[in-house]
């Protein structure tokens, strides 16, 4: 994806806000389309082993089993990811009639540290609203058609999808996007910085080093991070 692109793909997202205005207030506008754009990353993200993921779900229910058991069967059917969702619903299949109450059980029926993210966006409450402005259909359908799949968008440029919608946001709220995440060539400048002194050791075989960012929003750092060693260690 070019730069380009990802402006074209967070361009698309945001015209979201076309459908919330008069009924919301600029500073709401990215309270709800982040987490919708969030859910969508997710659910791109599951596609390949949703089949199996609800198959497992469904043959273990009868079990009783604890809890923590039940993630543990879950996450190996996921194919190695840390979140799945046990239902067969999506974006594209909550209908219009019961749109309120299946979008709400799709969203906790993900894993817990999931969930907890909705949960700290307040998404529910904001769904109630779209739904009593008749907007929550029209919200959902246009998420839906949108391609957020790792096949289209990696990690690091749905990073900067993020931070587009974030400088939106900032600028529809009169805030200050630098408040909320550091631009890329800063990014890229402090990444540089951090591994200056162990440019030769990082080339050779088993070398580990651990990154930590105590403030990660985007994890633009840390993918800035993994660039930076792929690109000193191109054949690898």
């Amino acid at each position: 994806m070019s730069g380009g692109n990802f402006s074209q793909t967070a361009a698309f997202i945001w015209s979201v806000a076309d459908l919330l205005r008069g009924d919301f207030r600029q500073s709401q506008y990215g309270r709800i389309i982040l987490p919708f754009t969030l859910l969508r990353r997710l659910e791109c993200v599951l596609e390949d082993s949703k089949a199996k993921v609800v198959a497992e779900y469904q043959r273990i229910q009868s079990q009783n089993l604890p809890e923590e058991t039940q993630e543990k069967f879950l996450l190996r059917a996921t194919n190695k990811l840390a979140f799945f969702n046990t239902s067969p619903l999506d974006l594209s299949k909550l209908g219009q009639d019961d749109i309120r109450a299946n979008l709400n059980t799709y969203v906790q029926s993900f894993s817990k540290d999931a969930r907890e993210i909705f949960e700290y966006f307040k998404f529910d409450e904001f769904v109630v609203q779209l739904n009593d402005a008749n907007l929550l259909y029209k919200v959902v359908q246009k998420f839906a058609t949108t391609n957020l799949s790792p096949d289209a968008i990696s990690n690091h440029e749905m990073g900067l999808v993020f931070e587009e919608l974030i400088r939106k946001f900032a600028e529809s709220s009169n805030d200050t996007a630098g408040e909320h995440f550091t631009p890329r060539d800063i990014v890229r400048l402090t990444t540089a910085l951090v591994f200056t002194e162990d440019d030769a050791a990082l080339s050779k075989d088993g070398i580990i080093r651990t990154i930590y960012d105590p403030t990660a929003g985007t994890g633009g750092f840390l993918s800035s991070g993994m660039e930076y060693m792929h690109e000193m260690n191109p054949m690898r």
